[in-house]
């Protein structure tokens, strides 16, 4: 048997075993929850799944690769597992363990057919960063240019497609999955499409070049050059653009105004994105993002781009301009195009869109200097899951527009994380009017 052939195998033994120890807990929790009250029952079900959540995460965690990422996605959402996995799951936010240097070593001299001493001037061991599917180290050229490498761990690509297969069983098993097989068909095969772009790294530097050109206009949007010739589809080297971790800001004495002039720059960036050039930089990930002091913002890491249809844009503007002017029909009929709503069901009413739209839509109704570091719009959202639960039959997974929910959740988390203090609600109309502006147009030339 050879190494990697032993290494799969590995693999597929240790999420069989994950599976098996949380379809376990599962059907035992059910087995005795059926001897105890209500609220007995509901507290022993708190602890099971807790239990299962921890067995999940640190397997997970071990394994990195597709499984992994997966985890780190369904920690950005509470729409489809109880709350005690999304918790567990924001571990895997963190950086993630090194794979050894030989490991890495082996891996650039196969993809760039030379030693490492002939490729590079200098080659750090010591990882920058590490993710699910690959680490960072920093490197300088044989000309002198700092440099990024990204190097995607061995067999992380071709094991896609049967780690998705298992941990879906797995949430099966674990009695985990409450939505329609369609739906879970449609957001396995979403995360799948994205998984394998994202593994391929040639298609990355082709993300890189186009949202350069993109952002060119903008000099407070930085994004790294690519060196084609140390670059394949397993490796990727970029030139290296310093900048300030989030983490660090506190330390490196930040003042507010600077605060919110970056907030600002990540808030036109989104916007830019999502309602203009209809592609959005999907991994809003903290560490995809560093901060100057002159008020630019670095970002990095394009492997994972969503292209959106321009009728889901136009749904999702139609979902945000209901909200915000109370319109509930409207804001019924952009769900159901966004295929979030289910069409055989009647509306949930006005009254149940409030409560959400009072929620989410806080950051937005006027406050001037709108305080993020002290927002408990997630606080309050996580207070009605009961309700959500109460009203799940009337929607399901929204696939066609789950990323553009993930870069808003991310970015409110980089924005309290900030401290920014702006009201960002006369920008984001203006944004909305300039995309019904240029439909119009549109449909009027049509």
């Amino acid at each position: 048997m050879s190494k990697k052939t032993s290494h799969k195998s590995k693999r597929v033994l240790r999420l069989a075993g994950m599976t098996a120890t949380v379809a376990g807990r599962y059907a035992s929790n059910k087995l005795r929850g059926a001897f105890l009250s209500e609220e007995k029952g509901k507290e022993r079900t708190e602890k099971t799944y807790a239990k299962m959540a921890d067995d999940l995460t640190e397997t997970l965690g071990e394994l990195k690769g597709a499984v992994m990422k997966l985890g780190q996605i369904a920690s950005q959402t509470q729409d489809f597992l109880p709350k005690e996995f999304s918790q567990a799951l924001q571990k895997l936010q963190k950086q993630a363990p090194p794979m050894a240097f030989s490991v890495i070593e082996e891996q650039i001299e196969l993809e760039l057919g030379s030693p490492i001493s002939l490729l590079f001037k200098s080659f750090d061991p010591e990882p920058y960063a590490a993710a699910s599917i690959g680490q960072v180290h920093r490197a300088v050229s044989k000309t002198g240019h700092e440099l990024i490498v990204k190097v995607q761990y061995p067999g992380v690509d071709k094991s896609v497609d049967t780690d998705l297969a298992q941990l879906r069983l797995t949430l099966k098993l674990g009695g985990l999955l409450k939505i329609p097989k369609e739906s879970v068909d449609k957001l396995f095969n979403e995360v799948r499409e994205r998984l394998h772009e994202e593994l391929d790294y040639e298609q990355e530097a082709r993300n890189l070049r186009e949202f350069r050109k993109f952002h060119a206009d903008n000099a407070k949007i930085l994004i790294p050059k690519v060196h084609s010739r140390l670059s394949t589809g397993r490796i990727l080297t970029l030139e290296y653009l310093e900048g300030d971790h989030i983490d660090e800001l506190n330390d490196k004495q930040y003042n507010q105004s600077l605060r919110n002039e970056l907030g600002l720059t990540l808030f036109n960036m989104m916007a830019e994105q999502i309602f203009v050039l209809n592609k959005i930089h999907g991994d809003p990930h903290p560490g995809n993002f560093a901060f100057r002091p002159d008020g630019s913002v670095v970002v990095y890491d394009f492997g994972c781009i969503k292209v959106l249809r321009p009728e889901i844009v136009d749904a999702y503007a139609d979902a945000i301009i209901g909200s915000i002017d109370e319109d509930y029909q409207l804001v019924d009929d952009a769900l159901l195009r966004l295929g979030a709503r289910v069409a055989r069901q009647p509306s949930p009413g006005s009254a149940y869109y409030k409560v959400w739209r009072d929620i989410f839509f806080e950051p937005f109704s006027g406050i001037d200097e709108y305080c993020y570091e002290s927002s408990s719009v997630h606080v309050e959202a996580a207070k009605q899951t009961s309700l959500f639960f109460k009203h799940m039959h009337h929607f399901s997974p929204p696939v066609d527009s789950m990323y553009i929910d993930r870069v808003i959740s991310g970015q409110y988390w980089i924005m309290k994380s900030l401290g920014v203090k702006m009201d960002f609600s006369g920008l984001l109309e203006t944004f909305l009017k300039e995309r019904r502006n240029t439909l119009s147009l549109t449909r009027g030339s049509a």
